[in-house]
């Protein structure tokens, strides 16, 4: 996995709001602007800790960080399936030949995203589980079948469940069906421990939305706004399940272990029921899970990098065979999964080096083909890309405040153009690589992008009918301009489309989203955030200017 190490653009726009926290502007992508751009809340705050060390590298760091806990994961998942069949001696990693055999989790373990906290996460909730039903069968064991409680604290399955929205918001359907389990696996103790356990799960995220709420204004991460995720797009999901399951044969090793769980089901002898049945829900809930979470990527289109999304799925499928007994019954599935994962590794890839069918991309080939290096992971690797270190450098070459825009020359090649913006305005730039933007240009220089991950305006936009996923909104240029403050822009865009965005920036329900995340954060505007959270989270306006500027909402 660590030669495939390299720093993803997205992975590059988390490092830079651990920048701006570190430097004391608070969890915010561009300082002076409270938008969340980061999914994965509980990622961000582990990135900050080797920030706090002098000469650490956040860019190593987050490679190191999610190399670790990919194989934490991995060790403590196999560790809870070897428990779940007893704790047998003679076992085979059958379900972790999959995980280490696909080149997507190679990729996104160490890519500066949050992949590899998902595998540890999912890896640790397991055992937790798995290590709840040891406690429950010694209890059983001890009381001869009474019904005795278990023993040992379960408050801290209960606490690491309950972080599940904070390492990704669609992670809440693992976290549910692991609560589910547990409240089985607890029930003996008592109504009273049971409602101490539920307070635990919901303690941190429950503290963690009402921050959210006041600070950032809204009830999700911007991030799910700008990819609308709760638009159904199933016929692009399937693309995207596709994508992943026929470029590696998945079905293959997949039929496998489920020929193999089945043999080891049907070979258990009998015992105590209640213990069957709990031993039966912690092995069927993260296979459940797992499928919830493929549902939920297929219906909101999949993602535009090849694999990412169904990672968590796909590995919460394999968990309770992550290993499995060597017996005989398991020699066909074990050599059939060996074979695939030998022929996977040698060969299997996808059938394209940058773009794929739907727009999905090899991400991270895309990149050490842009940039020409074969392990883009430090700020030094991206200063090769083909326009943004000269936008950043055009910036810092001009005295006065500017806004940067890319605009065709009349070869059809882009060129920067400077706008000057009003006296003591911030630099801007905008440009769709975010992350590599957000990585040469320095913290105080404001980086926008048109698809709404870090900009306010593009997220609460409508998006391109049949856009690209991932990227479906496209703001117009009129809109930078016009929220830059900037008099004079030369013609860079239609007189009428500009005249049009300004009006629309001064409508009521608009301007109060800028003033959101834009305004000074006293306590009345904390309250403001909070209590206004869900209208404006669902408030949308059209992309065109010149509708927008009606202020009717988007329908």
């Amino acid at each position: 996995m660590g030669n495939r190490r390299w720093v993803s653009d997205d992975g590059l726009i988390v490092l830079r709001t651990v920048r701006n926290l570190l430097a004391g502007d608070g969890p915010v992508y561009n300082a002076g602007e409270r938008v969340e751009a980061n999914t994965s809340t509980l990622w961000t705050g582990l990135l900050a800790l080797p920030g706090l060390v002098p000469g650490v590298s956040l860019n190593w760091a987050a490679v190191v960080l999610g190399l670790v806990l990919s194989v934490l994961g991995l060790g403590l998942g196999m560790d809870g399936a070897r428990r779940l069949a007893g704790g047998r001696r003679r076992i085979v990693p059958l379900g972790a030949l999959v995980v280490v055999a696909l080149p997507p989790f190679w990729d996104f373990g160490t890519s500066g995203l949050e992949t590899g906290l998902i595998v540890g996460w999912l890896g640790l909730t397991w055992w937790l589980l798995v290590r709840r039903l040891e406690a429950l069968r010694r209890a059983s064991d001890d009381g001869a079948g009474n019904g005795s409680a278990p023993t040992g604290r379960a408050w801290p399955a209960a606490v690491v469940l309950g972080l599940a929205p904070l390492v990704r918001p669609d992670l809440a359907l693992f976290g549910l069906l692991a609560a589910v389990v547990l409240v089985l696996l607890e029930r003996r103790r008592g109504l009273p421990r049971l409602v101490g356990l539920a307070a635990a799960a919901a303690a941190v995220p429950l503290a963690y939305e009402v921050f959210r709420a006041g600070y950032y204004g809204l009830l999700v991460p911007s991030t799910a706004l700008a990819k609308e995720a709760g638009d159904p797009r199933w016929e692009q999901g399937l693309l995207y399940l596709d994508d992943l399951t026929a470029t590696y044969r998945l079905w293959v090793p997949l039929a496998a272990l489920l020929v193999a769980a089945v043999l080891l089901v049907v070979r258990r002898p009998d015992g105590d029921p209640r213990l069957r049945v709990a031993t039966a829900a912690v092995a069927v809930a993260p296979v459940l899970a797992g499928l919830l979470l493929a549902v939920y990527v297929i219906r909101v289109g999949g993602d535009f990098m090849h694999g990412r999304m169904l990672l968590p799925a796909l590995f919460s499928l394999v968990l309770p065979v992550l290993v499995v007994p060597l017996i005989w019954r398991t020699v066909l599935p074990v050599a059939v999964v060996g074979a695939w994962a030998f022929v996977c590794v040698l060969g299997l890839r996808p059938a394209y080096e940058d773009l794929g069918p739907g727009g999905i991309a090899n991400e991270r080939l895309y990149y050490v083909r842009l940039v020409d290096a074969l392990y883009p992971v430090a700020a030094e690797d991206f200063r090769t890309h083909p326009m943004v270190p000269e936008g950043v450098a055009a910036l810092e070459a001009t005295a006065q405040p500017s806004l940067a825009l890319a605009a065709p020359r009349p070869d059809g090649e882009l060129e920067w153009r400077l706008l000057p913006a009003p006296p003591g305005a911030p630099d801007s730039i905008a440009w769709l690589n975010l992350g590599v933007a957000g990585e040469l240009a320095p913290l105080d220089v404001r980086v926008h992008d048109g698809v709404g991950l870090v900009n306010p305006l593009a997220a609460h936009a409508t998006g391109l009918p049949d856009g690209r996923i991932g990227h479906d909104k496209d703001l117009p240029p009129a809109w930078y301009v016009a929220d830059a403050g900037v008099v004079d822009d030369g013609g860079f865009a239609p007189p009428d489309q500009l005249a049009a965005a300004r009006a629309a920036l001064a409508c009521p329900a608009t301007a109060e989203v800028l003033d959101s995340v834009r305004a000074p954060l006293t306590a009345e505007r904390f309250w403001q955030n909070l209590t206004g959270a869900w209208e404006r989270t669902s408030y949308r306006y059209d992309r065109d200017p010149t509708v927008a500027a009606t202020c009717a909402p988007a329908e």
